[in-house]
């Protein structure tokens, strides 16, 4: 029984051509692929039993060959700005984040990609925190599957609440393309998720061969995660710039939507205090940016424990703001969210894994002093 378990196939991370292998292996036909798509992503079902427009036989073979597994919540939280966020357990006990941000005409579900980070940029709390692995089509795509269904069960919100993707969540998506790309097709695929390609955004700090790569076999929106005007800077802020500089990103950002003039690529500018903030930066920007078709996203940074960063004042961002502007980017401020539930990429973890550790040493500390206790009643001498 074990081994029948453990040979099932999570049915959960298969993308269209994925499924059409896998029912092929059952000696089915490849429409069977949709059948099984619809119900598992775009209905919600996790019962093979209850796919009724499947024959008998072939539920009963997919209860035996196949499962479809989620993660488990360990956590859930709503802010209320209506923010929500979910810490969510894996099979290896390893644990990620997924954000929910609700807006008046749309929701955006920010999806993780690695449990951590391996790129260690300064002013981040995932980062900080290091790299364990990178996530599976499955773990990435759960996210999704998961937020839309807690989603529609709270507050009478429907189940088309997720109207917008993005890849801003824990880990670097350009350095798990494998399980990233997989997961792609599925939020894109009309018998899935049904998604607009302009609504799903992998952000990335520069992995640029990797960026390449995407463009080749996907037309997703981009977001780069830049944070500095020149090199020096950038390789404080972005370690991973030291190996692809500012001129090779700039270079592949032009390639990007080259043949699509409608579309352009978000640039991901968090606001730290002293440190890119100043009129000299903006300048620098513009002349980086030119005749690139960008979306300037001015990010107030959002502080974490131990970080020797502050967020930018207010007026240092209007004017900041105002000198894009000027030069003709399109530039917008990101409204801070879901503050009081700390809804910034790694925050949620860093705190589980900082009450882990405290109550590992809480743990030692009463098994020294019982040691202790033990000790010194064993040597002391009764009258």
């Amino acid at each position: 029984m074990n081994e029948q378990m453990a040979a099932k196939v999570n049915l959960l991370g298969l993308h269209h051509q994925a499924m059409i292998a896998f029912f092929a292996t059952l000696g089915e036909k490849p429409y069977r692929a949709i059948q099984v798509l619809k119900w598992i992503h775009a209905i919600g079902t996790q019962d093979f039993h209850q796919m009724t427009d499947l024959s008998k036989a072939l539920r009963q073979k997919l209860t035996e060959r196949a499962e479809i597994k989620l993660p488990e919540i360990a956590y859930e939280n709503r802010a209320f700005d209506g923010t929500h966020k979910w810490l969510l357990r894996l099979s290896d006990g390893n644990c990620i984040e997924t954000v929910f941000i609700p807006e008046k005409t749309r929701g955006t579900l920010c999806v993780s990609s690695q449990v951590g980070c391996i790129l260690n940029c300064d002013f981040c709390s995932t980062g900080k925190q290091g790299f364990s692995r990178n996530l599976t089509t499955t773990e990435i795509i759960a996210q999704l599957w998961l937020a839309i269904r807690k989603l529609s069960k709270n507050n009478g919100v429907h189940d088309h609440a997720v109207t917008n993707v993005v890849m801003m969540g824990m880990g670097e998506p350009l350095l798990n393309l494998d399980h990233v790309v997989p997961a792609l097709h599925l939020m894109l695929d009309d018998h899935a998720y049904g998604l607009s390609k302009r609504r799903v955004t992998v952000s990335t700090a520069g992995v640029v061969p990797a960026l390449y790569q995407l463009r080749a076999v996907s037309d997703v929106a981009l977001a780069i995660s830049l944070h500095a005007p020149n090199d020096e800077l950038r390789d404080q802020l972005v370690p991973l710039n030291k190996k692809y500089p500012l001129k090779e990103l700039i270079t592949a950002c032009r390639e990007y939507f080259k043949h699509d003039e409608r579309r352009s690529i978000t640039m991901e500018y968090v606001m730290l205090d002293g440190i890119n903030d100043k009129q000299e930066h903006a300048k620098q920007l513009i002349k980086l940016l030119n005749g690139i078709r960008v979306k300037m996203n001015l990010i107030p940074f959002n502080p974490f424990p131990h970080t020797a960063y502050k967020r930018s004042n207010n007026k240092a961002i209007f004017l900041f703001r105002d000198t894009l502007l000027k030069a003709g980017l399109h530039t917008t401020i990101r409204r801070t969210r879901g503050e009081d539930i700390n809804a910034a990429c790694g925050q949620l973890v860093g705190e589980v894994k900082d009450r882990t550790h405290r109550q590992a040493r809480y743990r030692l500390s009463v098994s020294m002093l019982q040691t202790t206790k033990k000790n010194i009643g064993e040597n002391t001498i009764t009258s």
